[in-house]
């Protein structure tokens, strides 16, 4: 006897092994934190390492290794005094040392580290990559349990960039012996230790019986690494998968079933998509033509229609849940009329514009349907298509007029949506694609990233917010939700809108 769970739609049927089982979409990159930059990697190694502090699911920076830290009155100056019961696999305790060596490895030009701008505040650093010093003058071990962090200059988002994946603590030992084998032989202080890796079939963790914030409630993690969504949720509907992000093409069928909709966590992602303008040369340098563009999309109408509501629409750069302030001024609004009378009052009847996507057919129709609010207001909309590698490089180079990317966070603040994209000293491949330039917008995030109290960071950020709205340089078009799946015997999972706030241990098995 057999059935086919996508006809008849058989009840799952639960395990009895105690492990929770996940999917990933690619193989991990690698285990070590100094060379992690992709999420399947990152989500793994939450549950096998740990930072000086990490985040909790409100995006609080809480203790960690460290157990508590002090920053002096000028902003410069972290403290940290290390937990003495965190220990690595074999036994040994965490010291200052371990965190030296961590954060200099990362920083080493030995390492390649491609994470190495996590630690770019820190006094001497630049100084130590360079080969100019033969330690970074800035990271001081103070004692077997206390550590010091002295910065170049204040900078507030520092705290939340030290919850990151590079900044977690790695083995000395362990390290130096495997060399560039540690990459898939972690030890960590982390939950959970690697007991199984295949590579492209799955990774296998279990859990620490003797873990300092408490042992897991489950036996242990499996992730099954399966790069089709299809397969990826028969695997889910046959019970051979615990949790299973939902990709777009199943939001409809799975929040219609009613077996299936109770199960279903949301979540507000911490991105921003965009069709980025080309503010360094014509046509898009005219402020007004940037206007008419932001006008003539009805954003709202295709977030309903084409995306089925799965987002929130976008008022400015920062998502709303880190964006703690009300934004002034007139908001981004679609008026067909507005758009067209603009185009004609500046002359810009006619004009081409070169719109530049990749070559994923959603993203080819979406452009389609771009294309055609832009014709309705008098503009002639050119649409090249390129795989990724020749699209980067395109917007690396300038070459676009405008084109569709995505912002996804690095760490959760405000500050990561304003200076990466729009300060100049990013200007082009670093981030600011539009090569926008505000010298007042600089001077203000400046002023957000030096603050440390919050009424003064939140005034510098809410005001370069505003001006980068009325300055369009994008047109902001929507913050994309994340939908999360879970079998009904699953209990205590929670999604986070940051993946590494995850270390297991809420989660559990109803019996």
């Amino acid at each position: 006897m057999f059935c086919i769970v996508a006809m008849f739609g058989c009840s799952p049927v639960q395990r009895a092994d105690g492990f929770i089982y996940y999917r990933l979409i690619a193989n991990p990159s690698t285990l070590d934190p100094a060379l992690i930059t992709d999420v399947s990697a990152s989500t793994v190694a939450a549950k096998l390492y740990n930072g000086l502090v990490r985040l909790n699911g409100d995006l609080e920076v809480i203790p960690d290794i460290a157990g508590r830290w002090t920053l002096s009155k000028d902003g410069l100056r972290y403290r940290f005094v290390l937990r003495s019961d965190v220990s690595f696999p074999d036994g040994r305790a965490v010291q200052s040392g371990d965190v030296l060596y961590s954060f200099q490895r990362v920083l080493h030009p030995q390492t390649r580290s491609p994470n190495a701008w996590i630690f770019q505040h820190v006094l001497g650093a630049d100084d130590y990559r360079n080969g100019k010093a033969i330690t970074v003058s800035g990271l001081r071990v103070i004692d077997e349990h206390t550590f010091e962090i002295m910065l170049k200059q204040p900078f507030s988002p520092f705290i939340r960039m030290l919850t990151m994946t590079p900044a977690f603590i790695v083995q000395r030992e362990v390290v130096e012996k495997l060399g560039a084998a540690f990459a898939y032989e972690p030890s960590g202080t982390g939950p959970f230790q690697l007991k199984l890796w295949k590579t492209d079939r799955e990774v296998v963790l279990v859990r620490k019986e003797h873990y300092f914030g408490g042992a897991a409630k489950i036996q242990g993690i499996a992730y099954r690494i399966i790069p089709e969504d299809l397969t990826a949720l028969t695997e889910f509907e046959l019970g051979n998968l615990d949790i299973v992000a939902l990709p777009a093409s199943a939001h409809k069928k799975f929040t219609s079933t009613l077996r299936w909709r109770e199960h279903i966590h949301t979540l507000q992602g911490m991105n921003t998509y965009y069709l980025g303008m080309n503010c360094s040369r014509l046509p898009m340098s005219d402020v007004r033509l940037r206007h008419a563009v932001s006008l003539a999309i009805d954003r709202k109408k295709i977030l309903e229609t084409f995306y089925e509501q799965r987002g929130r629409l976008a008022s400015g750069p920062v998502v709303d849940m880190l964006r703690q302030w009300q934004l002034h001024g007139q908001a981004q609004r679609y008026d067909a009329e507005a758009a067209r009378s603009l185009v004609r009052s500046i002359g810009a009847e006619g004009t081409m514009i070169k719109l530049l996507v990749t070559a994923d057919q959603e993203i080819a129709d979406l452009a389609e349907i771009v294309q055609s609010y832009l014709k309705a207001a008098g503009l002639q909309v050119q649409i090249k298509q390129l795989e990724w590698s020749a699209y980067k490089a395109a917007l690396n180079q300038g070459e676009a007029d405008i084109f569709w990317l995505s912002w996804w966070a690095d760490y959760p603040d405000a500050e990561n949506f304003l200076f990466p994209l729009f300060h100049s000293a990013n200007h082009g491949p670093s981030g600011n694609r539009t090569r926008y330039v505000n010298h007042t917008v600089d001077r203000l995030i400046e002023q957000g990233q030096a603050a440390f109290a919050e009424y003064e960071r939140n005034e510098a950020y809410r005001k370069a917010e505003e001006l980068i709205v009325q300055d369009a340089p994008w047109v902001f078009m929507w913050h994309k939700n994340e939908y999360v799946v879970q079998q009904p015997w699953i209990q205590g999972f929670r999604v986070y809108p940051v993946y590494t706030i995850d270390k297991g241990l809420e989660i559990a098995i109803r019996k």
